[in-house]
């Protein structure tokens, strides 16, 4: 009798307890991690290895994420020694949930910040819907202003690729024909193409030319519960995170790195994505 009692204490005590554990790491724990993640991915068409550093959503002022650790994720970005790297958008964290956040921080010290990225072939970004919901214009011109070109419906030759830069789907007017026609035969025009956007939902407007397109926007939901899986997403094609290959096509989605709406990461830690693209067998 007295041991059942203290079975019955015990379990009573772990169902008030698990709760607490659980809201701890997903709102104090989780979202102050930062976890570098290496993928390979062989593409057809891509004619040699390709080191890339991805990251995406910085929301730089939200919980966990302020400048300091910002100077944390460029020098692991750095110390990866990537041959590209592309910032897929919402620098900062904008519209109505930005500055009720008490922690918004102002585009330029976050350009100075990513001025210190490196890599052989450069770094290029596309602007999200938070940095046009506060202030698009700003938030590009503190990125070109440090030497960070912003790729809006443009294409750039870079190595041996072609690397398109798509405006954002929520805010902006996408043009995916347009980009890939400024691809023109002053260079070699059967390089591969990439394509940076933010928000992965214009994938099924990308043509097969296209090797790869890479996409943010939707955290991996920031919720992802063992056995239910993710709970909301932003992408209403369902492109929560990892990799998606449609009739040879293919979308890689980073769950990046701040937090939007509400403060909390489960099961989708903050990463940096290291990605070696190769040539598909």
């Amino acid at each position: 009798m007295v041991r059942s009692k203290i079975r019955i204490r015990i379990v009573a005590i772990a169902l008030l307890v698990a709760p607490l554990l659980v809201a701890l790491w997903a709102f104090e724990i989780e979202p102050g991690m930062l976890v570098v993640r290496h993928l390979r991915m062989e593409l057809p068409g891509w004619k040699s290895d390709l080191r890339i550093a991805v990251i995406g959503d910085l929301h730089i002022g939200s919980p966990h994420v302020g400048l300091d650790k910002l100077r944390v994720i460029v020098e692991k970005t750095n110390a990866e020694n990537p041959a590209l790297i592309v910032l897929l958008g919402d620098f900062v964290t904008g519209g109505p949930n930005g500055r009720r956040a008490g922690g918004f921080v102002e585009p330029e010290p976050i350009a100075a910040e990513l001025k210190k990225l490196h890599a052989p072939l450069g770094v290029y970004a596309v602007l999200g819907n938070h940095d046009w919901w506060y202030n698009g214009e700003r938030v590009g011109k503190a990125l070109t202003d440090v030497g960070i070109p912003v790729l809006e419906n443009k294409a750039v030759h870079v190595g041996s690729i072609w690397l398109g830069g798509i405006a954002d789907q929520w805010t902006r007017d996408p043009d995916v024909a347009g980009t890939l026609g400024q691809m023109t035969d002053h260079v070699d025009n059967s390089d591969p193409v990439l394509l940076i956007t933010h928000n992965p939902d214009i994938f099924p407007e990308v043509p097969a030319r296209v090797s790869l397109t890479l996409a943010a926007h939707t955290h991996g939901g920031q919720v992802k519960l063992p056995i239910v899986g993710t709970l909301i997403t932003t992408s209403k094609l369902g492109y929560v995170a990892g990799e998606y290959v449609v009739q040879g096509r293919h979308l890689f989605v980073t769950t990046g790195i701040g937090t939007s709406i509400l403060p909390v990461r489960f099961g989708v830690p903050p990463e940096i994505v290291i990605l070696t693209l190769a040539p598909g067998r």
